[in-house]
């Protein structure tokens, strides 16, 4: 720090100004109290600072030159985890004073301020874990002001230790005196902890007794266990990961199998890009997203026979052309993956959430030891509760830009900024990867990852996460939004729960829509062409929508296009089985189920006969336009993917199988558009409204398959086939209607391939692209939609 100047009466004899700022963001937790304090020392201002409930508040008092300078130093100079949304000052009465001050922070108010996400460990961190001089060489729990937990930790407002599941550990005086001082780096760090003070680890058995006592390093065991295969669940900053040896096939498979988690990939951790730059394709976009302090998994193309050079087994991501990669966000991670100098161990660890499929990442010890009996050989835990669950964040690059596909560890709980101000609400999102949204004002907060409906334990987790992210934000909810499918398990909690509020239905796609112009700032002015793919989406007609042309805003929208409608066949057993998809679009083509076609030799006889008689009859067969079952039929017609044991398995499988097509096919398969006629045939519609007629893709794909194309080819013309509609759609729209931006959304546009296709003919036709960077483009998107929808809803749908 520089010398502080004389005090400003001995410089100019001036009366001293004082000030009462405001500063509101992400501003408890990241060290902002003692960034203030530094500030008003060293330019000589006396007063004091304290967090509260709508941010820092801070009193500065001295030469009118400096009382400047600090207020227009605030933002400028911030710590690195802050995040600065407003500074609001005002001039109030000096009082004098000698000096400059923190004071305990006070609780009466409405929450107004913002909490930080859970942050990586920083270098200065890892240099102290790693240094055996320094009395925190090898702590599990190492963090600073700069780095650790926040959000999961975090049970109430104002940040500090009391309103932590750090309250529990009472600091050392060591600590004490490092959380005193304002020269140390962890100057009212809240999560401060040491070996002295906790938190503990532990390695114990499936009956609790421990595999690490008599001195022994938890660590140290737990990483012999790994190497001889064992599958461990490790406690992590939002609930339990399990682990094994990437490596391993057996482990893998093991772990495969006791999870029943089909093909579904694997994320793996690696200690740094160095051990996957030979695996995977990574651009500088990629890897900074990997070294960013949120540390989400990354979706990175994976390098041709990197699994047959052994340093993963193929079993991590069969049948993906990716591979979801992480680095160690956590001091336990480095230690698990070993510091220099650390016995040979795994390179590559498999990390994949602590659960049951289907149900919610286990965060609480004693139901990690009951719910993942099943699953793991021993748990490295500890003595530091979770108080919000936080699944891993999933990201991929495409065309350079970020894709966020899963939001939520290292990025919820910020907030997104609205180009409308809303009334306090809450968005309940959707049943599947659902996230719901609260908003007030100008600003909406998504919630971390919540998952599938289905399960009783996700809703009780849901029901948990409304509450608490409720009262750290302070918004309370004057209405609801939801699906308006009249089935769904979120719209029926809306339901429940509306205490006298209103309850507004949003169409999915309408809402998919909205979410994309949201994110991108459109005030809804003006409508824009929303193409929104996915699997499927509650029609207004009745039927599964999910390939749609709406012209949109917040007010409303029209059907401008959609796929034509096909059966589908036993609904959930024809996503299960996308041969049944398959067979039904060629139904609908008028082409025969012949014997030589994949599709039909991935059937029983009996299955085949039964399922011709349903379509016949139409017995359990809603009508669906959707693209993403579209992409099913397809891949099973090419004999890629003729059973999905996750979601969107064959479409994954099938960009996998485009990304091998040979480079100078260039080759596109062409939809025919026909008007759009009413269900019982009396005529057109609306002469503006077109449906897309996949008869002649199916018919090219069964002669391409009788010429021996393969599927890699055919897959590659069918991805530049629906690029192709999508373009000549919008052009359709702009000439008609006058419109010339395009929103991509839907869980579809999660393929980059298709993405980055529809996206670079439709900037070169001069249209504006829209796509989803911050917000997932699927069903965890959906809330910030509805929000603002809803938001625009003068009564209950």
């Amino acid at each position: 720090m520089s010398a502080a100047p004389p005090p400003p009466d001995v410089v100019t004899g001036a009366p001293a100004l004082r000030r009462r700022i405001v500063v509101r963001g992400v501003v408890q937790g990241v060290g902002f109290r003692p960034y203030l304090y530094g500030l008003a020392t060293e330019l000589a201002l006396v007063g004091h600072v304290t967090n509260t409930p709508e941010g820092v508040v801070a009193e500065v008092e001295g030469a009118a030159g400096a009382v400047t300078r600090f207020c227009d130093r605030i933002a400028a100079q911030a710590p690195p985890l802050a995040r600065v949304e407003s500074v609001h000052h005002e001039e109030v009465p000096a009082t004098g004073g000698d000096a400059f001050t923190i004071l305990a922070s006070r609780t009466e108010g409405p929450a107004r301020t913002l909490v930080s996400p859970d942050t990586a460990t920083c270098a200065d961190c890892l240099a102290e874990l790693a240094d055996p001089a320094d009395r925190r060489h090898r702590h599990p729990f190492v963090n600073c002001t700069h780095c650790g937990p926040r959000f999961t930790i975090v049970t109430g407002l104002p940040y500090d230790r009391a309103h932590t599941t750090m309250s529990g550990f009472p600091m050392c005086a060591d600590c004490a005196r490092e959380y005193a001082d304002p020269a140390d780096r962890r100057f009212h760090a809240q999560p401060v902890a040491c070996p002295n003070c906790g938190p503990r680890l532990r390695l114990v058995r499936a009956d609790g007794d421990e595999l690490s006592g008599d001195g022994m390093d938890p660590v140290g065991r737990a990483r012999a266990l790994l190497a001889r295969g064992a599958i461990l669940a490790v406690k992590g900053l939002g609930g339990y990961h399990l682990a094994c040896d990437a490596a391993n096939g057996t482990a893998v498979d093991l772990l495969r199998r006791r999870k029943a988690r089909g093909d579904k990939p694997f994320a793996v951790m690696a200690r740094s890009v160095d051990d996957i730059r030979a695996l995977v394709r990574m651009g500088p976009e990629e890897r900074s997203l990997l070294e960013d302090a949120a540390r989400p998994i990354v979706l990175l193309r994976r390098r041709p026979g990197a699994a047959a050079g052994g340093a993963y087994a193929e079993a991590v991501a069969p049948g993906s052309p990716d591979l979801g990669v992480m680095l160690p966000y956590t001091p336990l991670h480095h230690l698990l993956l070993g510091l220099p100098g650390d016995p040979e161990g795994p390179r590559l660890l498999v990390m994949t959430s602590g659960n049951v499929s289907g149900e919610p990442i286990v965060t609480d010890d004693t139901e990690a030891l009951e719910r993942l009996a099943h699953l793991a050989d021993a748990w490295l835990t500890h003595d530091r509760a979770i108080h919000v669950p936080c699944d891993d964040s999933v990201v991929r690059v495409c065309d350079g830009e970020p894709l966020v596909l899963r939001r939520s560890r290292g990025y919820a709980p910020l907030p997104l900024t609205l180009p409308l101000p809303v009334g306090p609400a809450l968005a309940v999102g959707g049943d599947l990867k659902n996230v719901f949204c609260l908003g007030a004002g100008d600003r909406a907060w998504l919630s971390a990852h919540i998952g599938d409906m289905d399960d009783l334990g996700t809703q009780h987790a849901f029901a948990h996460a409304v509450g608490q992210l409720e009262s750290i934000t302070g918004v309370r909810p004057e209405r609801l939004a939801a699906d308006r499918h009249p089935g769904y398990r979120s719209a029926r909690w809306a339901d429940r729960n509306a205490a006298g509020r209103p309850v507004v239905r949003v169409q999915h796609h309408h809402a998919h829509v909205a979410a994309a112009m949201a994110e991108h700032g459109l005030d809804g002015s003006r409508p824009v062409i929303g193409v929104a793919f996915d699997g499927t989406g509650h029609g207004d007609d009745g039927a599964v929508w999910g390939g749609e042309f709406l012209l949109a805003d917040y007010d409303g929208f029209t059907r401008f296009g959609a796929l034509a409608d096909v059966p589908l066949p036993g609904g959930d057993a024809a996503v299960r089985r996308p041969y049944r998809m398959a067979l039904s679009h060629l139904r609908a083509a008028g082409l025969a189920r012949a014997a030589d076609l994949p599709c039909t030799a991935a059937g029983s006889a009996d299955e085949l006969r039964v399922l011709e008689q349903q379509l016949e009859r139409n017995l359990n067969c809603v009508p669906t336009s959707s693209m993403g079952r579209l992409f099913d039929a397809v891949s099973s017609l090419a004999g890629v993917c003729h059973r999905s044991g996750y979601e969107a398995q064959a479409a994954v499988e099938l960009e996998g199988a485009a990304l091998r097509a040979p480079a100078g096919d260039t080759v596109a398969y062409t939809f025919a558009l026909r008007p759009e006629r009413d269900a019982v045939g009396r005529g057109v519609v609306d002469r503006d409204t077109v449906r897309a007629d996949p008869a002649p893709v199916l018919a090219a794909i069964v002669d391409d398959l009788r010429a021996g194309a393969g599927p890699e080819r055919i897959a590659a013309r069918f991805h530049r086939a629906v690029a192709g509609l999508v373009h000549r759609i919008c052009v359709r729209a702009r000439e008609r209607h006058g419109l010339d931006t395009v929103a991509l959304t839907g869980g579809v546009f999660a393929n980059t391939l298709l993405s980055s296709a529809c996206s670079t003919a439709l900037r070169a036709d001069g249209f504006t692209v829209l796509r989803h960077r911050r917000v997932p483009p699927g069903d965890g998107g959906l809330a910030l939609g509805q929000l603002m929808v809803a938001s625009r809803a003068r009564t209950t749908d």
